[in-house]
């Protein structure tokens, strides 16, 4: 039996991009998969592409609302009576400069990607560790482990998920809670589309870092072989993953390379 046979797993972010990739592959594999994000008619879409859609769930989520999760959630165990693994995948991006991206996008990218991130694990921590077995799964970045252009608040968010999801880590171990984080680097997903520019309007453009990245399904997969060993943390991508251990490594030579990649 496979590590998601059977599982009761919940995904943030569903609506596109890894989301939903995970949806339609954790499918295949006999998860139970609740599909979250914003819009109710795009988790429909998804649903549709799935295997065994009896067996789902959509709930539409807002993760600028967190007063609205534990109800959520209770949701999730009336339907299964259980619950095993949380993707905690939703998250919105950035384009553009410091110096003209103004506080209230600052506040909402933190708000979203940390905020309502670590509220949301909050809500089914407890059952977690009631059960005493559990796997809380984050997607931070490749620009989780430095910053880059035109990712500012993007990049803070993602650094800030890491120092918190690893002191999770350790707390819960001897609770038989797992926790992994994801760093992917250039997937081939429409995140830039959604990207926050400095006055708060959407980018709207398929940046090239994005188009030329690597398949989503690739990514995915890769996903699904990290959880079910239950690493830590797992760099996903082409090239641009090196840059982290160039980083850690020679830092000299990082800081060379870093300020001649393109920003999109």
């Amino acid at each position: 039996m496979n590590y998601f046979e059977n599982k009761v797993v919940w995904i943030t972010g569903a609506s596109s991009g890894i989301g939903e990739e995970l949806a339609i592959q954790l499918s295949q594999l006999g998860a139970h998969i609740v599909l979250s994000a914003r819009n109710k008619e795009t988790l429909q879409q998804v649903l549709k592409k799935m295997n065994h859609r009896t067996r789902h769930l959509v709930i539409p989520l807002d993760l600028e609302k967190q007063e609205e999760f534990p109800t959520l959630f209770q949701t999730i165990i009336d339907k299964y009576g259980r619950f095993d693994i949380l993707f905690n995948n939703g998250g919105l991006s950035q384009r553009s400069a410091v110096h003209e991206t103004s506080m209230e996008v600052d506040r909402k990218i933190m708000e979203i990607n940390y905020f309502g991130n670590i509220a949301l694990t909050k809500t089914v921590l407890y059952y977690l560790r009631k059960q005493q077995t559990g796997h809380i799964v984050v997607t931070s970045s490749v620009a989780g482990k430095f910053g880059f252009f035109l990712r500012s608040a993007y990049s803070a968010s993602k650094h800030a998920l890491h120092g918190y999801y690893e002191s999770l880590l350790l707390e819960e171990e001897k609770n038989n809670i797992s926790v992994t984080i994801l760093c992917p680097g250039k997937i081939n997903t429409p995140i830039s589309m959604s990207a926050l520019r400095g006055n708060g309007e959407k980018h709207n453009e398929m940046d090239h870092n994005q188009a030329t990245g690597m398949p989503v399904s690739t990514c995915v997969i890769k996903i699904i072989k990290a959880v079910s060993n239950k690493k830590k943390e797992v760099l996903i991508g082409n090239r641009e993953i090196y840059a982290v251990y160039i980083k850690r490594f020679l830092p000299t030579l990082f800081w060379k390379i870093i300020k001649n990649e393109k920003a999109t």
